[in-house]
């Protein structure tokens, strides 16, 4: 029998002839039979098996490695776990996952604690990569308010000295952007410049723009940019597959795409090349109900179809911002800025009258709402285009949801309205959260438990909105069985959950958003043969050592995707 890892397995001959000499002929010769392992199937029962055979991609058979040797013929592939831990491949439900792709091209500010730093960094990517006076410039998304010693972001004087000669665009967490003379100089932003709908150009005292963009606003700038070519989008995407396949990640939502980069993810599976399950949500940027019908009927997809690899996933509308960027739109007001109810992104008439459109025209929505304020305003418009046309059984989204009430939980579960929030908010900025918000609100941000007890695993489903956050999906758990953040405060205590409700969110609930709960989510017969080989036991280790759980191997579809070194 071949001995952990899959990478060295080979086909057997004695130890095949072995088995088989003790069991009847089998009913199908799997291409993998593993054992010796403790597998968390996640399946209604949560059942624990000791292996698992593999054929087509599927699993064929789960049990005992007893009951496995009816699997083995002379072709298959023996693998001996040695007791390691095995679960399902992560789903996380809402993620940017192009943009993890994007390293090689964006100057690293992710790294930066203080403004000088952030200034160094972007110049020392110019010189390093050589990139020609006038091209443009951009970064890793980051978020300067929690990061940065001076709890701010970066003034157009302090881009421009960082790169005098390019134009420089500096993404964050999203919702704000940065940029320097030239990039506002390029868009034509002038002290005259209107807000666009939705957002909103900084000024200083003298009304010139500060260089800080918000929410539509940052279109103005981000349009000017180049797009990067068919291939550059393929081999971002690609890169951004195998990122994802280190932690443990089989399947994702990439929650904002243009159908350029919906194209993009087409071509990698079709040339062969995809190793994470992607739903794929069409961003919209209309300003009108009537931009928005138009984009509609010019729309090369249609919803909720696609392919075992990619499948649209909904069109993405965003209502307000965010907890830690003072614009998530809430009905008491920021605990440090109490005339501040946060920012809407949009129009609410016309996001309505978009809501009704799109389901009209058979897309369902999935909408970025964060606080409470925005939760009434989603709510309201779902339930506006369920009285139009019913969305009971569309799986219409709520997306974050950090502030929801029960009561706005309650009324999502009578719509039928999925909510996928994501724990790993309250890790790196649970802190600015409080700051900015007070202890009441923190301590309700990201209700999983109230979540999880209305919704069911069907309802709601775990995530990170990375780059935003961090990827890492055990980080995800450890915040949601403890609800800790790193300095070991703790933030709604109430809203915990057990090690098995967290792992069935990151495996069982995500493959409702696409309607695939049939086809993945856990390790049973029939179903994709993703799954994750652990360096640790996610459910004897003590609560502290969960967030340094690593996996060891990734498996998507059979194949060995991942395999750490």
């Amino acid at each position: 029998m071949m001995r952990f890892p899959l990478s060295k397995c080979l086909p057997l001959v004695g130890a095949a002839a072995l088995l088989l000499g003790c069991a009847s002929t089998p009913p199908s010769g799997a291409d993998t039979v593993y054992v010796n392992g403790h597998i968390l199937t996640v399946d209604k029962a949560f059942s624990v098996a000791q292996g698992v055979a593999v054929k087509d991609g599927r699993f064929l058979a789960v049990g005992s490695n007893a009951e496995m040797q009816r699997y083995v013929q002379s072709a298959t592939r023996m693998v001996d776990l040695q007791g390691r831990t095995v679960i399902p491949g992560l789903m996380d439900s809402h993620s940017h996952m192009i943009a993890a792709g994007a390293a090689e091209t964006t100057a690293p500010v992710i790294r930066a604690r203080t403004v000088a730093q952030a200034q160094a960094i972007i110049g020392e990517f110019i010189k390093a990569k050589n990139v020609p006076a006038g091209q443009w410039v951009q970064t890793s998304r980051w978020h300067p308010p929690s990061q940065l010693q001076e709890r701010r972001y970066l003034t157009r004087q302090e881009l421009d000295a960082a790169a005098p000669d390019h134009p420089v665009f500096v993404e964050t967490v999203g919702h704000f952007a940065m940029a320097n003379s030239r990039a506002l100089a390029l868009a034509g932003i002038t002290r005259t410049t209107p807000d666009p709908v939705g957002g909103k150009i900084h000024r200083d005292a003298s009304g010139e723009a500060t260089g800080l963009l918000e929410e539509t606003a940052m279109d103005l700038v981000s349009n000017k940019i180049p797009k990067p070519t068919p291939e550059q989008l393929v081999a971002t995407i690609a890169t951004a597959q195998r990122i994802y396949n280190q932690s443990g990640i089989t399947s994702t939502i990439d929650a904002a795409l243009g159908e350029d980069e919906i194209e993009g993810y087409r071509t990698v599976a079709a040339r062969g090349q995809a190793s994470v399950r992607t739903g794929v949500m069409w961003m919209s940027r209309a300003a009108t109900a009537a931009e928005f019908e138009q984009m509609l009927k010019n729309a090369r997809f249609k919803d909720d179809t696609g392919d075992d690899w990619v499948r649209t996933a909904g069109i993405k509308i965003v209502a307000d911002g965010g907890m830690t960027l003072k614009s998530a739109y809430i009905r008491e007001a920021f605990a440090d800025d109490p005339h501040n109810h946060g920012t809407l992104a949009l129009d609410p008439a016309a996001y309505k009258q978009s809501v009704v459109l799109a389901n009209r025209h058979g897309w369902r929505v999935g909408t970025h709402a964060v606080g409470d304020a925005a939760a009434d305003l989603v709510l309201d418009a779902y339930e506006g285009a369920d009285r139009d046309r019913s969305i009971q059984g569309r799986r219409f989204v709520l997306i974050h949801g950090s502030l929801m009430t029960p009561e706005q939980i309650q009324r999502a579960k009578r719509l039928g309205v999925r909510v996928d929030a994501q724990n790993a908010f309250m890790w790196d900025k649970a802190a600015t959260v409080e700051r900015f918000m007070g202890a009441k609100l923190a301590n309700r941000a990201v209700p999983s438990r109230w979540l999880l007890d209305t919704l069911g695993v069907q309802g709601t489903a775990a995530g990170t909105d990375n780059p935003v956050n961090l990827l890492n999906p055990f980080v995800g758990l450890y915040i949601m069985v403890t609800r800790k953040d790193p300095a070991g405060n703790v933030y709604g205590a109430d809203q915990a959950l057990t090690r098995e409700e967290a792992l069935r969110l990151y495996t069982n609930a995500g493959p409702y958003y696409t309607f695939e709960e049939a086809k993945k989510g856990s390790i049973e017969p029939g179903k994709f043969a993703d799954m994750v080989v652990l360096s640790a036991d996610y459910l004897a280790v003590p609560d502290e050592q969960i967030k340094d759980i690593k996996p060891l191997q990734t498996i998507v579809g059979g194949k060995l995707v991942y395999e750490a070194r």
